[in-house]
């Protein structure tokens, strides 16, 4: 049986969801339709491994190039692994997600979502995030939800849900948010340096919102959802977890506040072993394997409490710090040789460095989106995680999805205070050098001191904190500059990035199923305060772009020349372009309105490309004398080139201020003679005097 509903976001923009005609035997299924861009999700589950030990969930988002009636490019005519947008909207719709899902479920839960129809006007992405807690709630698996999702934009300082591209193209803001009623579960987005207030006003808009949708999800569900199953828990068993938790005692209270990640989890290694010891003795009727799986997570379950337990009940984080403390921070430019830029960041043990490369406009990033627009990417940032990060061994393979979404992170955060006119394509690459918290703010610090320290003119330095999030029943406890552990064993991951005058990007993970508008904006201020005191660091390090590009970069000029001399530049076939770029290593661009970019590797070699264009296209000028090349001897005089491709006459008459018997007595093909231009005819020959210019110089 079809069911559906509608949602009206407002300016007459209305989503239409429907359920019960496709993937029927899927354990929840709808479709989404937001002007002519149709979405279909479909979710499943599967029983748990018998190594399971964490949530499988697993978000997947395809858009096919039939959805807009478009062939796939390329050589195999088959969609192939995902895009970065595609990844972006699987991690932005898993993260509101996974906190509804009850603690030690472990059943393999697939969520998937197509695009069927881009009308290349509405973005599907946060369809998938809706689309997704709508077949979650239709199917019999133990959701949460329902959630809202929805991208927020600001537009002449009106909030404007789900802006088309057009809008969101005029937009200062770009937050895509995802919450229950009255609780934020996830904010992603970028800004032009806007207030907190500015933010904080977004969010409630945002929420007004997904109070409607899940109004409506609840309509559908009470008509078409499958009833829900009881789930099987994956819990640790209590005996064991009381001979554990025995066996530790109070030792790993001491343990997790042992200050050093590499010599607090070396404690605990030696804690896990000596108590593991106490256990199997003491548990002799459960097969080896399986013990140790359950006395693992049972031990993670233990070092969570210990740590939660000595912020809450003794304000102790596991590095000594204060609720408020940033860890030492330092920074360094001109870290490496040879680069255009490079800084080291340094926050407690986790470093970044961050390397800064300029190129031509050939560098840019180029992306193909299957509505067949195609988007050049003059700034892009790129960042890796390797294993000796975190003191670690692992295959090494591609480039993962969490590498994406923290590169991601941190370019948009940069990118607002990118130039807008800068000639130069810019590439900066963060190597994380040792990781333990906030790798990805660590990224934008160090972004932005690279940026300066290559000369690009960037409007103002940008530095990035993360806040989290401890809690239990009756405390909230909001932790400035977060550890790995905060991280992993906390409730809140909240990154904000800005300037000393707003912000520019932000990110919110949450192990929660929600917390507050307002405990969230208790975390925007304390974000506020510590982002100044980082940009003091930095300002300390370098405060403002280098006046020119670093002398390693590419050297560029722009000259304007006609356009209907564009083809001397290039010559026959390509010929004299060719010849110059192979001669000289430099990148030349030109536009058809006669603009020609040149990128070279030295000054000398930009100089030796300007000088040949500029021959090449400028006019002869009456009055003028030039150095020629005699090219052709006659009788009655000689045709001389002044400028590359134009000649002119020297008659015999012209070559001296006496009388010249013969022209070959003073000229000789392939020699060089000053000539002055006498005059220009309307058919634009040339006429020439070696005897003027010797006057001219006398």
């Amino acid at each position: 049986m079809i069911n559906n509903t509608t949602i009206d976001m407002g300016n007459g923009k209305v989503i239409e969801i429907e359920t019960g005609k496709m993937a029927n035997l899927a354990n929840g299924s709808c479709t989404l339709r937001m002007g002519d861009t149709v979405l279909f999700v479909a979710a499943c589950s599967g029983s748990a491994r018998d190594d399971a030990d964490f949530f499988p969930l697993q978000v997947d988002y395809r858009e096919k190039y039939t959805a807009a009636g478009r062939f796939p490019g390329g050589y195999i005519k088959r969609e192939g692994r995902p895009s970065e947008k595609e990844i972006l909207t699987c991690r932005v719709t898993d993260r509101p997600l996974r906190p509804l899902f009850p603690k030690g479920f472990y059943d393999e839960v697939q969520v998937q979502a197509l695009l069927l129809s881009a009308d290349g006007v509405n973005d599907a992405d946060v369809l998938c995030m809706l689309g997704s807690s709508v077949a979650l709630c239709l199917s019999d698996l133990p959701f949460g939800g329902p959630i809202g999702a929805l991208r927020v934009g600001l537009i002449d300082g009106k909030f404007i849900a789900n802006p088309t591209n057009e809008e969101m193209a005029a937009s200062s803001l770009d937050l895509i948010y995802a919450g229950l009623e009255d609780k934020v579960i996830m904010i992603e987005g970028e800004a032009d340096e806007c207030s907190e207030k500015t933010l904080r006003e977004a969010m409630d808009f945002a929420n007004e919102m997904v109070k409607i949708q899940i109004k409506s999800q609840l309509e559908l569900q009470a008509k078409a959802g499958r009833p829900k199953k009881t789930p099987s828990l994956c819990l640790v068993p209590e005996n064991i977890e009381n001979a554990l938790t025995a066996a530790c005692a109070t030792k790993i209270d001491e343990v997790c506040v042992i200050p050093g990640k590499e010599d607090r989890l070396n404690a605990l290694d030696s804690l896990f072993a000596e108590a593991s010891e106490v256990v199997k003795a003491e548990i002799t009727d459960v097969e080896a394997g399986v013990l140790v799986k359950e006395m693992k997570k049972c031990y993670d379950d233990l070092t969570k409490n210990a740590i939660r337990k000595a912020i809450l009940e003794r304000g102790y984080r596991p590095d000594g710090r204060g609720a408020d403390d940033l860890r030492p921070l330092s920074a360094e430019i001109d870290t490496i040789p040879i680069v255009h830029g490079a800084s080291l960041f340094s926050r407690g043990e986790t470093q970044a460095l961050v390397i800064t490369t300029l190129g031509g406009s050939k560098d840019t990033e180029n992306q193909d989106s299957i509505t067949g627009e195609f988007i050049k990417k003059p700034f892009y940032l790129h960042y890796n995680f390797p294993n000796y990060s975190v003191g670690d061994v692992g295959r090494i393979g591609g480039t993962s999805r969490r590498e994406i979404g923290h590169g991601n992170l941190a370019e948009r955060s940069l990118k607002k205070v990118m130039p807008k006119d800068f000639p130069y394509s810019v590439r900066c690459v963060s190597e994380v050098m040792a990781s333990n918290g906030s790798t990805s703010m660590a990224s934008v610090c160090g972004g932005s001191l690279s940026l300066m320290a290559a000369g690009v003119p960037i409007k103002a330095p940008v530095a990035g904190i993360s806040c989290g999030l401890v809690t239990d029943d009756s405390k909230k406890i909001l932790l400035t500059d977060i550890l790995g552990a905060e991280d992993h064993f906390g409730d809140m991951d909240f990154k904000v990035c800005g300037t000393k005058d707003g912000i520019t990007g932000f990110q919110l993970d949450l192990k929660l199923p929600g917390i507050s508008l307002d405990l969230l904006d208790q975390a925007m201020e304390k974000t506020l305060n510590a982002r100044y005191k980082i940009l003091d660091v930095m300002n300390g390090c370098i405060d403002k772009s280098r006046e020119s590009v670093s002398q390693n970069a590419p050297q560029y000029v722009k000259l304007k020349v006609n356009p209907e001399k564009i083809g001397m530049i290039i010559g026959p076939g390509g010929k004299n372009i060719k010849a110059l770029t192979e001669n000289s290593g430099a990148s030349i661009d030109i536009s058809d309105d006669g603009t020609v970019n040149i990128f070279a590797p030295d000054g000398k070699a930009l100089s030796f490309v300007k000088d040949q264009i500029e021959g090449m296209t400028s006019e002869a000028e009456i009055g003028k004398v030039y150095k020629g090349l005699i090219k052709t001897v006659k009788d009655f005089g000689a045709f001389v080139e002044i400028l590359p491709g134009q000649e002119g006459l020297l008659h015999i008459s012209e070559l001296a201020d006496y009388r010249v018997q013969n022209v070959t007595d003073l000229c000789k093909e392939g020699e060089t003679v000053s000539v002055k231009v006498l005059d220009i005819d309307g058919n634009g020959r040339i006429r020439l005097s070696r005897k003027a210019a010797l006057a001219d110089m006398d």
